[in-house]
């Protein structure tokens, strides 16, 4: 369905065609100038609103904003002389919230109106910082004294993701997180698992533990049949190396299962 919009992404130019320019002070991007009134005076209001999101963000409000309201802020780069709000408030009805705006695919974010190359490029930036975040805080970490945030940063990689990844956490003798690794990306409803490549890596690293971990899209992570049968697999595998298999977790949108809390291994 086709949205009317008075908002355009700032086009990203070959470098001898960005004149002539105008450049907001806390602007990076050079962007062509653009004229929004006879006068050739951008319109007070946007400006305002602009400064008093960014105030409220600065002065300890952001715990309070609403999703569209951060989109804003990080579209003001993209998009710096027009009214981000209607895309902002798009995109979070297109993807159901902030992170599932940050991990929709590029090709699915370019069909929403309004969103182009820059845009894009500034939201992958975001998730690619999120991540990154989400990870340090579980990497070379004893993983049972951090398992809260071994969950937040499988949620935030995994939650929203359209097609299933399988990944594995390798952990030390002393049960820290030496490595994560993703093996197998696949469809909405299956990943390849090869047992052998799991144990074969686990030996690599000099792994003594493992978990592993998988979203499933549909956002239930009840275990198939299917996932039973691999983690056994994977487990008598690792077994016959003296490699402990810690857990299997199935991310789901806004819970996960454990195999170990279950019975299941």
């Amino acid at each position: 369905m086709k949205h009317a919009s008075a908002f355009a992404e700032a086009p990203l130019l070959p470098l001898g065609q960005a004149s002539p320019v105008t450049i907001d002070r806390d602007e990076v991007e050079i962007v062509p100038a653009v004229s929004t009134s006879k006068s050739g005076r951008h319109p007070s209001y946007l400006a305002d609103h602009r400064k008093r999101l960014r105030h409220r963000f600065l002065t300890g409000g952001a715990a309070a904003m609403p999703d569209y309201e951060i989109l804003e802020l990080t579209l003001f780069r993209a998009i710096p002389r027009q009214d981000v709000k209607p895309l902002a408030r798009l995109l979070i009805e297109t993807f159901g919230d902030l992170n599932g705006v940050l991990s929709a695919p590029i090709a699915r974010l370019e069909r929403v109106h309004g969103v182009g190359p820059a845009v894009a490029l500034e939201l992958k930036v975001m998730e690619t910082v999120t991540h990154r975040m989400a990870r340090a805080k579980v990497m070379q970490r004893h993983v049972i004294s951090s398992w809260d945030a071994v969950l937040d940063y499988c949620h935030t990689v995994m939650a929203h993701r359209d097609t299933e990844q399988f990944r594995v956490l390798f952990l030390d003798r002393k049960n820290v997180l030496i490595a994560d690794e993703a093996q197998g990306a696949g469809t909405v409803d299956h990943v390849p698992v090869y047992p052998r490549e799991v144990v074969k890596r686990a030996l690599e690293l000099n792994a003594s533990a493992l978990i592993l971990v998988h979203n499933h899209p549909s956002g239930d992570p009840t275990p198939s049949n299917e996932d039973i049968a691999m983690t056994r697999q994977i487990s008598d595998a690792a077994g016959a190396l003296s490699i402990s298999l810690h857990d299997h977790l199935i991310i789901g949108r806004s819970r996960e299962l454990s195999f170990k809390s279950q019975g299941l291994i």
